[in-house]
């Protein structure tokens, strides 16, 4: 073996698709001094025994696009290293075999469409004319994506492996590495059987093994090992080359044409999980013995469907280990826990199709300190606390994998690991007909079920108006007309504290946080391109003390946001779990809060945007007056030990007053007629206050620099290319977000979240509208628009205003 260097800029750990991808990017990039180790040879944990499908559309269009770069690279690869790589463009075929399934597959054309990818309907016939093998009697239609295709996993993986020497990068087999060096809280490098490697970076792309290296620094990688089969046939006549991959998720497999003969797979109901109590040691370029009674499920519906199967000879039944995450995403990015400490993990099965698009991601994100675009959908901050438990990730994971070929439905909730976290008032709402939705690992209200009036608190899912709509409509209206009383414990809550807290905070925030005690601000946090990072509120509790909101499920990303952006002398604590909290909305909110309140809550007393300790049924409570809803109400902030003495109070307070109590999913109705923004969806990293039309939130009147001032301004001056629009439609169209937006006819954009609006009567969809030349309010209101759903176009109107009160955005009653 050639001797090991004794410093590198960045190590790269794990040789197959991803870490040899990542290696290669960096190269590109200029980062020559970066060495790649794997512990025995490229290729020989997972990346050797994959089907090798490549699939591009996914339900981000970010993560469609980074699989379209996949697509992108492994049409050249070959040219530019000389070392095959299997790459065939043959395109991809997905079934749908009942209605439910054809609207699906309605809908996953018209995101393709949105997101700029090719992807056709097909009749049953069409489809047997690109698969002749197949049997259609129970086809209902079709989707055939042409730019899909396949690839030899390992020879792809070889032929990264070159690119990455050829610019420059050393890769070492054989090298396992022992131990990540951290001091002082930073990475120092990396330790071999043979040296030590000093470095400031690591990248850690090792597959099945990454959650167990990266423990040893104190890292989470929620993912576990999970056996996966497919079966390899002998040549079958009719089976040719240019033979599409085929996707039947109704009978729950895959194909893809092999040596004249066919891979075949799926993903059933009941996996099993390996290595439950650890990977043998030594374990490499092995697969695990084939379980044929496991198996067999798959058989009956896989040859109604391809009827050459039955008399077929089999090469192999292949049984092999990979790793899968709790919400089948895959994961990457920085950790919090540890700066300079990268992961590319968990690819759920479709590493080789990530493999290209997620080692440039990461790449770009190790060499200039950023993503490339905004990456949240397979974000490590996406997890938390609850991801930490082992057993947790896997029941999880093991509900998700069984659930990869089921219907997607609007709105799903994961049944497994509940209920983990419960607020205080868990019992009193599940008795009053909550149902609940969970999200980092809190249960939460969904909606409320007429318990008297014969409802079950369950969901029932549709592509049309699911079961709980009619609850939903009541819990909204009731919020407009009289007030609802919603269970939001789940906040995250931070608190900053120390002489420097009011100007470091000041420095990330655009908004003005630097006030007088008692205010509230709602702000923003962006990064250098001016994107939007966090979406958050924050009330000064003291000349040196702050007290930061936000969204249940970017508690890890916002606290790691914050944390690494803080300058000074001051300290950022997650005290989410001490307190609790209810929020109290509607026209009769002050009415219903004065009955057990004694402090003065009149307009003039208690002004919107302000925050106080109030007393609340003799329990202290701080208070913010502020609202998602748009309407008139207060965040009721409290100890988590009051929390059931004050609900019953306003609950008492509320009885005569028309009080009910309320979950989510009112208020994603509530907040769509009023256009607030959500994080994640209308709002993120690729996305500026001026072009969601929040710089009113920018405190660019003062002086005072922040984080992103530069390109606000710099988009205040020259203008937009992007601009976000409230669009509606008639009662009878349902939109759910990813729609296509069309203004006199040219495709615009799609439609970032959707919904029903139950005052206004009308679906309800915010989105994008765009344009190279520059987007300004004029081009949004005077075109005429229409969205494709699920396929079909339908009219719609457009608003740059709320459609509920045009003062929505900051309610003052």
């Amino acid at each position: 073996m050639a001797d090991l260097p004794s410093t590198a800029k960045a190590v790269v750990i794990g040789g197959g698709i991803v870490g040899c991808s990542v290696a290669y990017h960096l190269g590109k990039l200029g980062w020559t001094d970066t060495v790649l180790l794997e512990r025995k040879k490229l290729t020989s944990g997972t990346t050797f025994h994959a089907a090798g499908l490549v699939g591009q559309l996914r339900t981000s269009a970010n993560i469609t696009q980074l699989l379209g770069h996949s697509v992108a690279l492994y049409r050249t690869l070959e040219q530019e290293t000389g070392l095959q790589t299997g790459w065939k463009m043959n395109g991809g075929l997905r079934l749908a075999c009942n209605a439910e399934r054809w609207t699906e597959v309605k809908r996953q054309a018209t995101t393709a469409h949105s997101f700029g990818l090719e992807m056709h309907l097909l009749t049953p016939k069409e489809a047997q004319e690109l698969w002749p093998l197949m049997t259609i009697d129970d086809v209902v239609g079709a989707a055939y994506l042409p730019t899909d295709g396949q690839a030899n996993p390992s020879d792809i993986t070889q032929s990264l492996a070159r690119g990455a020497r050829m610019a420059g990068v050393k890769i070492f087999e054989d090298t396992p590495v022992t131990r990540v060096i951290v001091e002082d809280g930073r990475i120092r490098g990396v330790e071999t059987p043979f040296g030590i490697i000093e470095c400031e970076k690591v990248v850690v792309c090792a597959g099945q093994w990454t959650r167990d290296l990266a423990a040893t620094v104190g890292v989470n990688v929620p993912l576990v090992s999970v056996e996966h089969q497919y079966m390899i046939t002998e040549r079958i006549e009719g089976v040719t080359p240019g033979l599409p991959t085929l996707r039947d998720p109704d009978r729950l497999t895959y194909w893809k044409e092999e040596v004249g003969g066919l891979v075949w797979g799926g993903y059933e109901p009941n996996p099993k999980p390996w290595a439950v109590k650890g990977i043998p040691e030594g374990f490499h370029f092995e697969t695990l013995t084939p379980d044929w009674d496991h198996y067999e499920q798959f058989m009956e519906n896989a040859i109604a469907r391809v009827p050459a199967l039955a008399g077929a000879g089999v090469k192999q039944l292949l049984n092999g280990p990979e790793s899968f995450t709790p919400d089948g995403n895959f994961i990457l990015g920085e950790a919090p826990e540890l700066r300079n400490f990268y992961v590319g993990a968990g690819f759920n099965a479709f590493g080789i199709a990530s493999g290209g698009g997620a080692g440039m991601a990461l790449a770009e994100w190790v060499a200039k300190g950023e993503p490339p675009f905004d990456l949240w959908p397979v974000d490590i901050r996406r997890f938390g606390g609850v991801h930490r438990s082992v057993d947790w990730v896997r029941n999880r994971t093991m509900e998700a994998y069984g659930k990869h070929y089921t219907i997607a439905w609007p709105s799903e909730e994961m049944r497994s690991c509940r209920p983990t976290r419960r607020s205080p008032l868990y019992a009193h709402l599940q008795a009053a007909g909550a149902c609940f939705g969970e999200k980092l690992g809190w249960e939460r209200p969904n909606w409320f079920a007429d318990l008297a009036g014969g409802e079950q608190p369950v969901d029932r899912y549709s592509y049309q108006r699911p079961g709980w709509w009619g609850a939903v409509r009541r819990e909204h209206q009731a919020a407009r007309s009289a007030a609802v009383l919603i269970d939001q414990t789940s906040f995250a809550k931070f608190t900053l504290k120390g002489p420097d807290a009011a100007a470091a905070l000041n420095r990330i925030a655009a908004g003005n946080v630097d006030r007088a005690i008692g205010s509230l601000t709602y702000t923003q946090m962006l990064n250098r391109k001016g994107g939007i990072e966090c979406d958050l509120t924050v009330v000064r509790r003291a000349a040196d003390e702050f007290y930061i909101v936000t969204g249940t499920g970017f508690a890890t990303h916002d606290f790691d946001w914050i944390s690494r952006n803080l300058q000074g002398n001051c300290q950022l604590v997650d005290v989410t779990s001490g307190g609790a909290v209810l929020s109290l909305m509607g026209p009769k909110a002050r009415e219903i809060l004065g009955r057990v309140c004694p402090d003065d809550l009149s307009n003039d007393g208690f002004r919107f945007g302000t925050a106080k300790a109030i007393s609340v049924a003799g329990c202290p409570v701080l208070a913010l007056r502020v609202t998602y809803v748009g309407e008139l109400g207060w965040e009721l902030h409290m100890p988590t030990e009051v929390a059931v003495t004050v609900y019953e109070a306003l609950m008492g307070a509320g009885a005569g007053l028309g009080l009910v109590n309320a979950g989510y999913r009112a208020i994603e109705t509530l907040r769509l007629e009023k256009g607030y923004r959500a994080w994640g969806s209308d709002i993120g990293p690729d996305h500026t206050p001026v072009e969601a039309g929040l710089a009113w939130a920018c405190k660019m009147k003062s002086n005072v620099d922040f984080i992103g001032r530069a390109a606000v301004e710099a988009q205040l001056a020259g203008g937009v290319k992007k601009r976000l629009a409230t669009f509606t439609a008639s009662p009878d169209v349902v939109l759910l977000g990813r729609e296509t937006i069309y203004r006199n006819g040219e495709r615009v954009g799609w439609l970032s979240s959707g919904g029903y609006g139950h005052t206004v009567d009308r679906a309800i969809g915010l989105g994008y509208v765009r344009q190279a030349g520059g987007v300004s309010d004029y081009f949004v209101l005077s075109g005429d628009y229409e969205l494709e759903v699920a396929s079909e176009r339908v009219p719609a109107t457009v608003s740059l205003e709320p459609l509920h009160d045009p003062k929505g955005l900051r309610v003052k009653g």
